[in-house]
């Protein structure tokens, strides 16, 4: 699985959660606080942020609901 793989992913699964309306490259990369041009590039692998990769490895080596608990621990970070 690439990188861009697993954003793609995410991205969907962001908009289902939003009784699947669309969000542009440009208001999901202002979410994350990143540039359009640096979600784009990860989004279509013509970038691969190491880390994503290994943030992914870790959450997979977890259950369901530790995943769960990791998240929004993150997520309160965010706050």
């Amino acid at each position: 699985m690439q990188i861009s793989d697993l954003f793609n992913i995410l991205h969907n699964s962001i908009e289902s959660k939003n009784n699947g309306r669309k969000i542009s490259l440009k208001n999901m990369s202002l979410s994350l606080g990143l540039s359009m041009r640096t979600y784009q590039d990860w989004k279509l692998g013509r970038a691969k942020p190491q880390a994503a990769a290994s943030v992914i490895k870790m959450l997979g080596k977890l259950d369901d609901d530790e995943i769960i608990r990791a998240v929004r621990k993150i997520n309160k970070l965010e706050d």
